[in-house]
């Protein structure tokens, strides 16, 4: 990371155009000059600062253009011949002298930090429309690290095979060969490090294709489908006929929702060993970018500590350069346990991280390390790893020890509160009234590891809490780790990280660096979101715990068009974005000029190009203070800062004589950020620091104070926190209406899917508990459709991609689909107790549209397993979840989301506890009594009464009432079996059901069908005279 010093106007001179254009945009190194000591120039008709290395290297192995114009490069003098030369005609005299990469390589070249330049920015296509990324620089890596990663043998063939590529194109000669080993390697490594840090990786044609037909012929046929059902109406039970019909209708808009984003699904691709040669260098400092980790928790009752305590020490393991990680833990509760067992666990930490990286182990997080069942000693080459491991095996369950003890002690809460250990009373004995509180456990002098040894930063904060104000929950505890974050550390990347999720592979960081460190898409993403995997659920999957549709479908869709959605967890920010600046504008190509048309024909084109070099030459005035660029916030336009400590807005005023009045009220206009961002000096000057950063000259009490205050529970107030800024509140789901607003001001996400998973975690595999997690998420969805921030009306100004909209609206509209799905699986159990039908006597035609219909309903299912990889039992789990949350956790959200949002009643959420019991997979079979348990139950005791009664009344009339029975009994087995996990969860191990449900259950379906029976609206009415009782004795 660059440093950040104080720049004064007179003592260092302004940068000018021609110095910025010393430095090579692509990689950061000196242009250089030609023999006649000209500044070298590879573009003919924008002059884009490119270095000779790089001009070759896209002239051989790139798309031979430029990265600003998309001009062809023309072929300079010393520069060998590529495909597509001879074409053109050249200027030079001399192109008999090949350009050898080796002369080049031997050259001094002077090393700056890429990042420093501020309009270096530019987008690059290929032909394809697949991203190219060229940025970074050469290789100066050790070469003995690569070949330790590849092994001698395949290290040697990939030297080979490059060896051979570049002999084919005439830049290394073949008498050269054998001579020059070690030359080779240092070409190679070269030449790899200036390879992109990551690629798409688009689905084969063989598998997409289909895919997309199908769904374009099964849109028509549900067209034509639908036609049919509309103008064929079921005259004798027209009622049912008419509530089906809108129920499809339904369902077909729900699919259209639902498939259409999934239109252009994308895997991506990254290279680690290039971002280490890149930005890794021996000898030198590393330029990893730093990154702030945040972990949320809010009850350690509920979520036990010990989850907590792995899931920090898996942060403080990770495999990234210590000084560049910082986890930031947030106690939403105010509780002493979890400040007790923070304590302990970063005293663990000293023997656990220097264990993790000697050893190289996965996962780093020691309660899941010790309880996998795989061979551990796989890979393990060291002496002393099993005699270590048993110590350290031996140390952690200590360490457990210790941390029951913690917790057994908090279950009873003494009278006079709890009291510290210095004797004083805990601060947050009242966990609605409390002060803010912080704590610096590591990352402070003397905090080193058994072998001496720097670790990680751990930082304790639990906001201020006071009666009268709004805390906003989850999304008020984000906005104060940003906040003291950028107080304290300031990086300008955020991983966020629920506390039960640990990191899984500890290299995590370094994919989510490969996409938001590359110097052309990295600038435009708002964040990398990877997928969620779980431990502790049952093979079966009985309630579809695993998401594997959403994550291994769905957001591979969405990656292809603008993002994933946000999902909450396991995601990685881009600072900037989070703090409502608009990403960066790509420069357009300049409009060509040809000198054959009269100036009043091409004016409007050279006007422009002219008027822009002004702006160029005016921006340059504030070169020393600010930076060129403009940032766009919420519709504004704000400078950006370039560096110096500024702990008082009134300073920027200073030395503004000689300025236009222009530039003078640009600076003027920065006081709003203390109407934006709160009235905090140092988080404001940490907000204009684009690379991150602190100020020099700073110290750590200072800081700690100016923490203190950016967490108080006044600070949001008249600002644009949870408005513009930071997570968006309005809405329990916060996650999807902050990943919304990023995506609407026209910023990209990333979805990253490495072949570990980055991270896991647990999720309850209760029935009753994961019924209520389902609600939660299905009411913040009812909450943002009646907020607005509804994307069926909102945003439509941004940047936000249609089929980008449509699946945000999906995920807010779903919740309503309960209403017709729970009318369409009453509907087989009236048709079977009635004997009447929603579809009339089927005609040869009919059945063809009918047949149609499913199967391209079976066809599509199919295909999207087949490209996706995901298994069809993993589908068919989610299928049945679908209709099982749906006529329960869906409609009480829908009507609970009504009643909050229109009436004001407000519903309570609790925390879903995470913890299992002793026995493998107990907690599955454990029962717990919810309302939302009564209607699944009502429609399985219907349909079964309704199959009963229908094959009872098919015996008694005879064989030609079977017939019309098979449609109806189809319909009501598709709903038993979608409803079965339901069943067997209401079952339990033992077979035990509250009585409660079986009562309420038993007593509806009683009631309903005995008054459907009573009067039944589809009983022809009797005509004719009325006949009665003459009361004569025959």
């Amino acid at each position: 990371m660059a440093g950040f010093g104080s720049l004064g106007v007179d003592e260092n001179r302004p940068p000018t155009r021609q110095s910025v254009e010393k430095v090579c945009r692509v990689c950061g190194d000196e242009i250089g000059y030609k023999e006649d000591g000209e500044l070298f120039v590879a573009c003919h008709v924008c002059g884009f600062p490119v270095c000779r290395p790089c001009y070759e290297y896209e002239r051989s192995d790139g798309n031979q253009c430029c990265p600003q114009c998309n001009t062809r490069y023309k072929r300079r003098k010393g520069s060998p011949k590529v495909a597509g030369d001879e074409e053109e005609n050249f200027d030079q005299d001399d192109f008999d002298d090949e350009f050898q990469i080796k002369k080049n390589h031997d050259e001094s070249i002077h090393q700056h930090n890429a990042n420093q330049s501020e309009n270096g920015e530019y987008n690059q296509q290929h032909p394809n429309g697949q991203a190219f990324s060229i940025a970074g620089s050469t290789a100066g890596k050790d070469f003995e690290a690569e070949k330790e990663i590849y092994g001698s043998a395949e290290w040697k063939e990939r030297v080979e095979k490059w060896k051979v590529k570049q002999e084919k194109r005439g830049l290394v000669s073949k008498d050269d060969g054998g001579n020059h080993d070690q030359g080779d390697e240092d070409d190679f490594l070269m030449a790899e490090a200036r390879q992109p840090l990551w690629r798409k990786v688009p689905i084969p044609s063989s598998l997409i294709s289909p895919y997309r037909i199908v769904i374009i012929l099964r849109l028509f046929i549900l067209a034509f489908f639908l036609r049919f059902r509309i103008l064929t109406p079921a005259y004798d039970a027209f009622p049912l006929w008419l509530i089906s019909v809108i129920c499809e209708i339904w369902f077909a808009l729900s699919w259209i929702l639902d498939q259409f984003p999934k239109w252009f699904p994308i895997t991506r691709e990254t290279y680690l060993d290039r971002l280490s040669m890149r930005f890794e260098r021996e000898g030198e400092p590393d330029r990893l970018a730093p990154v702030d980790f945040f972990v949320s928790t809010v009850d350690p009752l509920k979520e036990p500590p010990i989850i907590t305590a792995n899931t920090v020490l898996s942060i403080l393991s990770v495999d990234y350069p210590v000084d560049k990680v910082s986890c930031y833990v947030s106690d939403d509760g105010a509780s002493m346990l979890l400040f007790d067992t923070l304590s302990e666990t970063a005293e663990f930490a000293r023997r656990w991280v220097p264990f993790c990286k000697r050893h190289n182990i996965e996962p780093r997080a020691p309660e899941f390390y010790f309880s996998e069942k795989i061979d551990y000693l796989k890979d393990k080459v060291h002496p002393n790893f099993v005699k270590e491991r048993r110590a350290m095996k031996r140390e952690y369950e200590e360490f457990k020890v210790r941390v029951n003890a913690l917790v057994a002690k908090a279950q009873k809460k003494p009278e006079e509160g709890w009291v510290m250990q210095d004797g004083t009373p805990w601060p947050g004995n009242n966990t609605r009234d409390h002060p803010g509180m912080i704590q610096v456990y590591l990352g402070s002098e003397g905090a080193l590891d058994v072998e001496g040894k720097e670790l990680p930063r751990l930082v304790y904060v639990s906001r201020e809490k006071r009666p009268g104000y709004q805390h906003h929950k989850k999304a008020g505890a984000m906005n104060a780790l940003v906040r003291v974050s950028a107080v304290l550390t300031n990086a300008p990347f955020m991983l966020n990280l629920d506390c039960d999720h640990y990191i899984n592979n500890s290299k995590a960081a370094r994919e989510a660096m490969c996409f938001l460190m590359d110097p052309q898409f990295g600038k435009k993403l708002c964040y990398v979101q990877f997928p969620q995997r779980f431990d502790g659920i049952d093979h079966h999957d009985r309630y579809a715990n695993r998401n594997i549709v959403f994550f291994d479908i769905n957001m591979l869709g969405l990656d292809g068009i603008q993002g994933p959605v946000y999902v909450g967890t396991g995601c990685v920010f881009n600072r900037q974005a989070l703090y409502g600046y608009d990403p960066p504008v790509s420069e357009k190509r300049p409009k060509m000029t040809c000198d054959c048309w009269p100036s009043w024909c091409c004016c409007c084109c050279g006007g422009p190009r002219k008027k822009s070099k002004k702006k160029g030459e005016r921006k340059g005035l504030l070169g020393g203070l600010l930076y060129s660029k403009k940032k766009k916030m919420m519709g504004k336009n704000y400078m950006r800062k370039g560096s110096a400590p500024i702990f008082d807005l009134e300073e920027i005023e200073e030395g503004l004589e000689g300025y236009e009045e222009l530039e003078k009220s640009s600076l003027m206009s920065q006081k709003n950020f203390k109407k934006r961002f709160g009235q905090s000096p140092v988080f404001i000057a940490s907000t204009l620091m684009e690379n991150g950063g602190l100020p020099e000259g700073t110290n750590t009490t200072s800081l700690v104070k100016e923490a203190i205050h950016v967490i108080s529970c006044g600070y949001e107030e008249k600002t644009e926190w949870g408005k513009e800024i930071g997570w968006i509140y309005g809405s329990v789901t916060e996650d999807i209406l902050t990943g919304f607003k990023m995506h609407c001001r026209g910023w990209k996400s990333v979805y990253c899917t490495p072949k570990r998973a980055a991270f896991k975690g647990s999720a309850p595999i209760n029935l009753s508990d994961r019924l209520h997690q389902v609600l939660r998420w299905a009411l913040g969805s009812v909450e943002i459709f009646l907020s607005r921030h509804c994307p069926l009306w909102y945003g439509y100004g941004g940047k936000l991609k249609w089929l980008e909209r449509l699946a945000y609206t999906n995920t807010i509209v779903y919740p309503f689909t309960s209403i017709p799905l729970l009318a369409y699986c009453i509907l087989p159990a009236v048709c079977l107790l009635t004997g009447k039908f929603i579809i009339p006597t089927l005609n040869n035609l009919a059945a063809v549209w009918f047949l149609a219909l499913f199967m391209s309903i079976i066809a599509t299912g199919v295909l999207e397993l087949r490209w996706s990889g995901v298994s069809i039992q993993d589908w068919w789990r989610n299928e049945q979840f679908w209709v099982i949350g749906g006529v329960s956790a869906h409609l009480f959200a829908v009507f609970q989301g009504l009643l909050k949002v229109l009436a004001g009643v407000d519903t309570n959420f609790t925390v879903t506890a995470k913890a299992a019991d002793d026995t493998e997979f107990g907690e599955l079979y454990l029962f717990k009594w919810t309302t939302l348990l009564i209607p699944p139950t009502t429609l399985i005791i219907l349909n079964m009464v309704g199959v009963v009664a229908g094959v009872s009344d098919a015996i008694n009339n005879g064989y030609g009432s079977w017939g019309p029975l098979f449609g109806k009994l189809f319909f009501a087995f598709w709903v038993i079996l979608h409803l079965y996990p339901f069943l067997k969860g209401l079952m339990g191990r033992q077979n035990r059901t509250p009585t409660i449900v079986v009562l309420w259950s038993v007593l509806l379906a009683s009631i309903f069908s005995l008054i459907w029976v009573r009067i039944d609206p589809f009983l022809p009415k009797q005509t004719g005279p009325i006949l009665k009782q003459c009361g004569v004795e025959c």
